[in-house]
């Protein structure tokens, strides 16, 4: 049932389900994250959540010390570990400050995107933290492993946020050729029967994040949340207006914003901003990937979880009777 195997490090070596809870800007918070962990997944949250920046550390403490009382009284089902999210981008004005943070609080698991800095690796291994940098194409993940991460987050296509177009049969067969360590597959992945065929295709976990939006702890918008209950895959739109970088949003958010879904301008992606005191233009527009199909309510994180861990093992054995 662990997701332990002998090629993952550390932090990732003996979770208690396959799966990591991606970091959903703005939605993910420690309240999200504290459940994720105990119910047996890696909670996530971008540290660009915190704001202002001086929130992070305490945001850092809360998580880090209700794990650990968890843990002390609870020795034989000990919580999942826990993944900042950090932007690598020249327009993230807090990194150095975010990443110290992260360093002074251990955080066990740092998930990189928009730049692969082997600076942020070395800061990360010098406590024994795990990076996982995430990649849209083969060429990005050799970049990646080349300047230190210990592992890939294949983001194929129907992620949410900053989707690729890659299938994500062509996406992992393509790293496996070359990479055997720690691999993460992202894209529409919102039942424990498409766990199991991530693992299938030769990830180790599930980068499960659209659907933890509708779960009781999440900081999303009552409306965000019932939208995810009632959108599925065809109401998903794929664009790169709205930060510079292609992504998946929800069109009935992108039409409460007076645009017309099918009709949006193209971005000039050098207009990428992730400073980390700026407004957001597009604060209302909701990201989302095509999972969301799946998910047919409200629940808290716990219970989501358990849904999940109950579809991957009757998933398992359906498999194994045929």
């Amino acid at each position: 049932m662990s997701a332990s195997k002998s090629h993952l490090p550390g932090a990732l070596a003996h979770l208690p389900l396959p799966i990591i809870g991606s970091p959903l800007f703005i939605i993910s918070n420690p309240k999200l994250v504290i459940a994720q962990c105990i119910a047996g997944v890696v909670g996530s949250m971008p540290a660009l959540n915190a704001r202002p920046a001086e929130q992070l550390e305490e945001w850092l403490k809360e998580i880090t010390e209700t794990l650990a009382a968890y843990n002390a009284a609870n020795p034989d089902k000990p919580a999942a570990p826990f993944a900042i999210n950090q932007i690598v981008h020249k327009s993230n004005d807090r990194l150095q400050h975010d990443m110290a943070m992260c360093v002074k609080y251990k955080v066990p698991i740092i998930i990189t995107s928009l730049g692969a800095v082997e600076e942020i690796n070395m800061a990360a291994h010098s406590y024994g933290g795990v990076v996982l940098h995430d990649i849209i194409n083969n060429k990005h993940a050799h970049k990646a492993i080349e300047k230190g991460a210990d592992g890939l987050i294949a983001v194929a296509a129907g992620a949410g946020g900053h989707a690729g177009v890659k299938s994500p049969f062509a996406l992992i067969q393509e790293i496996r050729q070359w990479f055997k360590g720690p691999l993460a597959l992202s894209g529409s992945i919102a039942t424990g029967g498409a766990v199991l065929a991530a693992q299938a295709m030769g990830a180790d976990f599930a980068y499960i994040g659209s659907a933890f939006i509708a779960t009781e702890e999440a900081r999303a918008a009552d409306a965000y949340k019932q939208a995810i209950v009632d959108c599925n895959s065809d109401d998903i739109v794929y664009s790169n207006l709205f930060t510079g970088v292609h992504g998946n949003y929800l069109a009935p958010s992108i039409r409460n914003a007076g645009m017309d879904p099918a009709n949006l301008p193209v971005s000039d992606p050098s207009a990428m901003n992730f400073g980390g005191d700026k407004s957001k233009a597009w604060k209302d527009i909701w990201g989302c990937g095509q999972g969301i199909g799946a998910i047919d309510k409200v629940q808290s994180t716990a219970d989501f979880v358990a849904q999940l861990k109950r579809e991957y093992l009757e998933a398992k054995t359906k498999l194994c009777s045929n």
